[in-house]
């Protein structure tokens, strides 16, 4: 499945890029989800980020490894794919990019991800979608 969500910010990108660091992250993510920041090396490749999950009581260790980076006068991107998934996930990958534009820049979650059933893959949908969405307002609150 993939989804993709857009959210202009009155910041210029290159301004955008330099605050995706570990606090942005820590606030990025909704309250009801349990959620431990292990480890966060940046958003460079070569990078990971470890995350531990609390889900219905059981911990889940869930690792990213950022596998490409890209920056030119119009856009940077990072791209994170999971190496390690909670049990309800069987593939991750995120292409986070930030768009130079007038006046501001777009910042674009680019999502796609399967759970090991595609029924599944469905359900799901509508609580990654809630999920992503909810970082709007942080963006636009983050970089006004």
């Amino acid at each position: 499945m993939k989804l993709k969500i857009s959210t202009k910010v009155n910041q210029d990108y290159k301004t955008v890029f330099g605050k995706f660091e570990r606090e942005l992250l820590e606030k990025l993510t909704p309250p009801m989800i349990p959620f431990e920041l292990l480890k966060f090396e940046g958003c460079k490749t070569g990078d990971e980020v470890h995350i531990l999950l609390n889900f219905l009581g059981f911990d889940q260790l869930w690792i990213t490894n950022i596998v490409e980076d890209f920056e030119d006068k119009e856009e940077i991107y990072f791209i994170d794919q999971s190496s390690k998934l909670p049990f309800f996930l069987s593939f991750w990958k995120h292409k986070h990019r930030i768009l130079s534009q007038k006046n501001g820049s777009k910042i674009i979650d680019e999502i796609e991800y399967k759970t090991p059933f595609l029924l599944i893959d469905y359900l799901m949908y509508p609580i990654m979608y809630v999920q992503f969405y909810y970082r709007k307002h942080i963006y636009e609150d983050q970089f006004k």
